[in-house]
């Protein structure tokens, strides 16, 4: 009888281990086929005259309303939800979004996915003077932190390591340097492992788990993958979200 409660699966987890599992991956994967499909239409738009082209910060957005949008057509937030950063936050945290998967009844965070976009680099030239701007610095320094101490994506994956195992950083390119016209993803709760060991982690580091790489998973299979892996277990994996 005293090993009878090791046994018994977590009650989160058969709930999230049977056709509630399959539904709610099914409708993500609905929303995120929604939400790239619409952004990739903004991401190969050429202006003809070359006098326009959705910016870095417009592309976000566009997934994110498009996301959220069918998010609740489908009723998913009661289960998953997503919350956006404010400006402070992405600064502080490094994050722009964060996908939770809620503890039922409770509804508390239960499984955080921490999201930070990459664009490539000629096309984030417009958005040099916005970070390099005295109130971005202010924002590190009242959060007692040095601008030049840590790259935007560290911060990120310090916060998720904070958390712990059960919070992910995922990096989404939209537009990768060998496939501009696709949006691709690292998802790791194991990067920060790296910090500190003379490596640092930014865009040209993340990018290089791509080189070479042959297989992907899904937007499904990263759910599924997060959904079953155990607290304390490392997990890092290459997504293609189109």
């Amino acid at each position: 009888m005293e090993n009878q409660s090791k046994v018994k699966p977590r009650v989160f987890k058969s709930l999230w281990s049977t056709s509630s599992n399959t539904s709610a991956t099914s409708l993500f994967s609905d929303c995120i086929h929604v939400a790239s499909s619409k952004t990739l239409e903004y991401l190969l738009f050429s202006d003809p005259e070359n006098t326009f082209q959705p910016s870095p910060a417009a592309l976000c957005e566009i997934f994110l309303i498009s996301y959220i949008q069918r998010s609740n057509q489908l009723n998913l937030t009661g289960t998953f939800n997503c919350t956006v950063m404010t400006q402070e936050q992405k600064v502080i945290l490094g994050a722009d979004w964060v996908w939770a998967v809620l503890d039922l009844p409770s509804k508390n965070p239960k499984i955080q996915i921490a999201v930070q976009v990459l664009h490539p680099p000629e096309k984030i030239k417009d958005n040099t003077k916005k970070h390099s701007s005295e109130s971005y610095k202010e924002m590190l320094h009242m959060a007692g932190m040095d601008p030049c101490e840590k790259t935007r994506a560290e911060r990120m994956v310090d916060f998720c390591s904070a958390i712990g195992r059960t919070c992910f950083a995922l990096f989404l390119f939209f537009g990768c340097k060998y496939d501009p016209a696709n949006i691709y993803g690292l998802l790791s709760n194991n990067l920060h492992a790296v910090i500190g060991k003379c490596v640092q982690i930014d865009q040209a580091f993340i990018e290089n788990f791509f080189r070479g790489a042959k297989h992907f998973v899904t937007p499904a299979g990263m759910l599924q993958e997060v959904l079953k892996k155990k607290d304390s277990d490392p997990l890092t994996m290459l997504v293609k979200f189109t």
